[in-house]
Order: structure tokens, then sequence, then C-alpha cells
């Protein structure tokens, strides 16, 4: 597949929600406390990415 979501955690023992595309990482998220939260950061995107406007400079 050549794009995937992640949890993983960061050196600070937090949850971080990972977006990779030919494995390269694109985005990740700020740290968790509970893996939980980054699993709702990831559905957040889900639900609300394709809907969101793209902002380009003019």
């Amino acid at each position: 597949m050549a794009h995937s979501f992640a949890i993983e955690k960061n050196k600070a023992g937090e949850y971080v929600a990972k977006f990779r595309y030919n494995s390269e990482l694109i985005w990740w998220t700020e740290g968790y406390a509970s893996k939980a939260g980054a699993r709702n950061a990831i559905e957040s995107v889900l639900k609300n990415g394709p809907n969101a406007p793209i902002h380009e400079p003019e």
C-alpha cells in the first residue's frame, strides 16, 4: 500500500499519529497521553479532511 497511518510512541513516551506516503513521513500529530487520543486524531482527519478547503498563496 502506498499510504498508511501509524500510531507510535515518541521519546517522551507519548502516542503520536503519523501519516506516510510511499514510506515518506508526510505529517504527524502532537503527542497524546493515550493511544485513543492518537486514534481520535486519525479519525478526525479521515472524517474532516476530504471537505477541507485548500489555501494557496496568490
